[in-house]
């Protein structure tokens, strides 16, 4: 497409090959940055100081952490997603159904950190917030409401903190965001556009709407800390909301009715939605530690997407969306079985970011349910190996589209009503290696 494009790609390659997957959280969210918070679901993380990778979800937590350090590490994310359903037609009724439509990914990641002085630390981090890609089969008899769908971002903060003193510290950075997007619809086979009562002029296999666009962007963070005793300690954090501007083409008859084919160039919007995480840390015993989070996501921010072509001036609907903030609680345990060995484990919950209304093929979001064990092992007293493991149990939840929207309506005019449900889990395995100068 642009040169943005060429270096996003070329980024993504170089950083340990990152490539897209489903949302493993809510909406196109990904929560794993890294295998050490895997094993205990992510619960606690704003208050947690492991090592280097603490910074990611919360920046204060740079004064926990002593010398130089670096973290990095690799989680592979292996969904299975299946939708299964029923589309009615004027020309007849048809089983949809896709399997595994969700493509498996390995998500990167790398932490440094360094101490200044007893009140100042730095950091820096590179990871991914967001990213998810479904891709149904091409002989999908529901494709019409959209039947590819993808977002893939790359993350790199830059970050500092203070320790005010033995209670309080305050952590901050600057996050720069590279982003790709598309998304696309194409008639089934059976798809028509009806010229008159008598008859339908078929048009299957052809591209309705498809746009597609990169961009880079800016965002900051924000977090503090509370050391409450030598066994008590709470964090906070906020991440700011990044407004991406995709730019790119669309093409497709909904587009240019005469010309499917033709690339228009334009623009779409895409919001990565403001964060906030409430966790607190617990040292129960000297071997055992319990710790908890509770995040809120404004994916209310999300409501639709819309191309801005160059050469039209009002935009153009690609995809009704209107989802709704979402809630995770997560709780977890360590447990420090040896001096060099330790174990986790964590459960967690995560509400769906659509109500039952909104819910659509491409992004079949739903309520999760997050099971996570993992483990750590100092190798020696510098050098560390993480390993974590999650299943995540998704609620089967119902898909009818159209939803009663105008864009909708035109594609159930176009391939008929797609009445159904998705079912699904995830599994994801992480490793991690740690080392302090």
């Amino acid at each position: 497409m642009n040169f943005n494009r060429t270096l996003l790609a070329v980024t993504l390659l170089s950083t340990f090959g990152l490539v897209s997957t489903t949302a493993s959280a809510a909406g196109f969210q990904l929560a794993e940055y890294s295998a050490t918070g895997l094993g205990r679901a992510y619960a606690g993380e704003a208050a947690m100081a492991d090592n280097a990778s603490a910074q990611w979800r919360n920046p204060a937590m740079l004064t926990y952490l002593e010398g130089t350090q670096v973290s990095v590490g690799a989680i592979y994310v292996d969904p299975n997603l299946d939708v299964d359903g029923t589309v009615t037609h004027p020309t007849g009724s048809y089983n949809a159904s896709s399997k595994d439509f969700a493509n498996s990914a390995v998500i990167p990641n790398f932490y440094l950190s360094h101490q200044i002085n007893e009140q100042w630390f730095t950091g820096f981090a590179a990871g991914t917030n967001y990213g998810m890609e479904t891709e149904l089969d091409k002989d999908f008899a529901a494709s019409h409401f959209g039947n590819e769908a993808a977002v893939t971002t790359m993350e790199l903060n830059a970050n500092v903190a203070y320790k005010l003193n033995e209670q309080f510290s305050f952590g901050g950075g600057i996050r720069y965001i590279i982003a790709e997007g598309h998304f696309g619809a194409t008639a089934p086979a059976h798809g028509c556009i009806n010229l008159s009562e008598q008859y339908c002029h078929n048009i299957g296999g052809t591209t309705l709407k498809y746009m597609e666009g990169d961009t880079t962007d800016w965002g900051w963070q924000f977090g503090a800390a509370w050391q409450i005793n030598k066994q008590h300690r709470i964090g906070a954090t906020y991440k700011s909301q990044v407004d991406l501007t995709l730019k790119g083409h669309a093409e497709g008859i909904g587009f240019s009715p005469l010309n499917p084919s033709k690339k228009i160039n334009g623009s779409m919007d895409l919001p990565l939605p403001a964060t906030f995480e409430l966790a607190s840390y617990h040292q129960v015993s000297e071997q055992w530690a319990i710790h908890a989070s509770l995040n809120w996501t404004n994916w209310s921010s999300f409501d639709k997407l819309e191309a801005n072509l160059n050469d039209r001036s009002n935009a153009e609907m690609v995809k009704v969306e209107n989802w709704e903030d979402n809630y995770r609680f997560a709780l977890g345990t360590t447990y420090q079985m040896s001096e060099k060995f330790a174990l986790r484990s964590g459960i967690a919950y995560d509400t769906s970011a659509v109500s039952d209304k909104n819910r659509t093929i491409t992004i079949p979001e739903t309520d999760r349910t997050w099971l996570s064990i993992g483990a750590s092992y100092d190798l020696t007293k510098q050098f560390t190996l993480d390993g974590g493991f999650t299943y995540i149990i998704a609620k089967d939840a119902d898909i009818t589209e159209s939803r009663g929207y105008e864009s909708d309506d035109i594609a159930e005019a176009i391939g008929g009503q797609f009445v159904g449900t998705t079912t699904g889990d995830v599994w994801l395995l992480g490793i991690q290696a740690n080392y302090t100068f």
